[in-house]
């Protein structure tokens, strides 16, 4: 009798990870530019009283936070896998991505009562100033969106950084209609009214990093990827009978990452099936972090069970049809599918 011990395949593409340095460099020439312009930004809104160009500064300010996060995190996700930290610090880009994406919903709730108060009361504002401000952060802001379009926007670290540098560049677009409507018409609610656009954008950018990094948190499939669907290619693969304790997550952006048990039929080539089904993964789903169990069916028994290659009684494959009282997920096995 041929001894089958489990094959445990793993393959890796270890070109996953961080951005090279180029997406620091991209990174930091954004936040010298955009921290210079703030500074101005603050003092010029004070002085024409324009909530607006205030809104505006104060997102800048979480647009610099937000990158010296990037940066953190890109550095501390570098370091190589040690200790109790088996994946590294990959997520540490995560973790800035969820920061990145309350700071916008916090500021947006700020920014919201703020200009529904101004909407109410408003105070005299400066159209001429503010419009040019505004018209000057267009610039300023269109380079830094430039810029961190250079670095690898895969990212959803990067991601984050470049979604507040677009929310604010389009919040000067409308600080610059407030202003030119206040110079010409004299109607200061446009300032507010700008603002409440901001906070719009604001919202979106804020709820869709919330959303993707919590799904990576929360160990969710990669999105795209529907794990039935793949579970049932897996278990279509010859030899195959069943798939289970099938689990599909991201380590952190880009990197996606699949274990799964797979039971092969009596006398079925275990190695030549688990690197069938590593190759599937690779080529049509990109997961080339794979983990695989591979088994013949039978092998689960107790440990003085012999192992038989030959056909088996209808009740003792029933039996083993259910082997996994506990699988943790859906369990596909190969011939018509159960509803």
């Amino acid at each position: 009798m041929t001894e089958h011990a489990h094959s445990h395949g793993h393959s890796h593409s270890h070109a996953h990870g961080v951005a090279p340095d180029a997406d620091r460099r991209w990174l930091r020439s954004a936040l010298i530019l955009l921290t210079a312009y703030m500074a101005v930004e603050v003092v010029i809104g004070v002085v024409a009283q324009s909530l607006a160009l205030i809104s505006d500064a104060a997102h800048m300010l979480t647009d610099a936070v937000s990158i010296v996060l990037a940066l953190v995190a890109m550095r501390l996700a570098a370091r190589p896998a040690r200790g109790g930290y088996t994946y590294g610090l990959k997520r540490a880009e995560i973790l800035s991505a969820q920061a990145n994406g309350i700071t916008l919903l916090l500021l947006s709730v700020w920014l919201a009562y703020e200009a529904v108060q101004r909407l109410i009361s408003p105070p005299a504002v400066t159209g001429g100033l503010v419009l040019v401000t505004a018209l000057s952060g267009i610039v300023v802001n269109l380079i830094c969106t430039w810029l961190l379009s250079r670095a690898n926007r895969s990212s959803l670290n990067v991601e984050g950084a470049y979604q507040h540098i677009l929310t604010d560049l389009f919040g000067f677009v409308a600080t610059a209609l407030a202003g030119l409507i206040v110079l010409t018409t004299g109607f200061e609610r446009a300032d507010a009214i700008a603002s409440l656009v901001v906070v719009v954008l604001m919202l979106r950018a804020g709820t869709g990093l919330v959303r993707e990094s919590g799904r990576i948190f929360m160990e969710a499939a990669p999105a795209g990827v529907d794990p039935d669907a793949l579970g049932e290619h897996l278990v279509a693969t010859d030899e195959v009978v069943e798939v289970h304790d099938l689990h599909i997550w991201q380590i952190t952006s880009g990197q996606p990452a699949l274990s799964a048990h797979i039971l092969v039929a009596p006398g079925g080539d275990c190695h030549k099936v688990r690197r069938s089904l590593q190759e599937l993964l690779s080529g049509e789903y990109g997961i080339s972090h794979a983990t695989l169990q591979v088994d013949h069916v039978g092998e689960q028994g107790a440990q003085d069970d012999v192992l038989t290659l030959g056909p088996r009684p209808a009740a003792e494959a029933e039996q083993q049809a259910g082997h996994c009282e506990d699988a943790h997920g859906p369990v596909h096995r190969s011939g018509p599918r159960r509803r």
